[in-house]
C-alpha cells in the first residue's frame, strides 16, 4: 500500500494510525507543510492508495495567512477525484470537506476528546452485505 502523508505542525504524528500502516507493510511518504516545501512535490493521484490529512491549530479558510492550503486542498480533490482513499484527521477532515465544495465555519459547540461516531448509512456495501471497501469500520465506534 502506498500512502502519503500531510503534516501541519511538527508536533503531531500517526499515533495508532503508524501502527496500522505498519501491519499493512505500508510505503508511506510525507509532505510537512510547516517546512520549506515546492506545491510540485505534492503526489500525484496515480501513486496512492491512500492519502492522510492530519490536523492542526489553523482555520481551512486560513489560505491567506498559510497560502499552501490552496496547494493541499487541490491536492485532496484530485485524490478524491482519482477514486483513491482519503482520511482526515481534525482539520484533515475539514479539507477534505472543503476540497469537495462545502462551506467551513465556526461549531458553535467545542468538540475536544472522544465522541462516539455512528454510520448512517450502509451504502458501501451496495446492499449486498458483503463490503467492497478495503477500510471497514463497525457500526458504532468512540472517535
Amino acid at each position: 500500500m502506498r500512502v502519503h502523508c500531510l503534516f501541519h505542525v511538527p508536533f503531531e504524528g500517526l499515533g495508532t494510525i503508524e501502527e496500522w500502516l505498519s501491519q499493512k507493510d505500508a510505503t508511506v511518504s510525507v509532505t510537512r507543510f510547516f517546512e520549506p516545501f515546492d506545491p510540485a512535490d505534492l503526489p500525484a493521484p496515480e501513486g496512492l492508495d491512500l492519502l492522510i490529512v492530519m490536523g492542526g491549530p489553523m482555520s481551512v479558510n486560513d489560505e491567506t495567512i498559510h497560502p499552501w492550503l490552496t496547494a493541499e486542498i487541490d491536492c485532496i480533490r484530485r485524490v478524491i477525484k482519482a477514486d483513491k482513499a482519503v482520511l482526515g484527521v481534525c482539520l484533515g477532515a475539514q479539507l477534505i470537506a472543503k476540497a469537495m465544495g462545502a462551506r467551513i465555519y465556526p461549531n458553535p459547540e467545542k468538540e475536544i476528546g472522544w465522541w462516539p461516531i455512528e454510520a448512517v448509512s450502509n451504502e458501501a456495501n451496495n446492499g449486498s452485505g458483503a463490503s467492497c471497501d478495503p477500510f471497514q469500520f463497525p457500526p458504532s465506534l468512540p472517535v
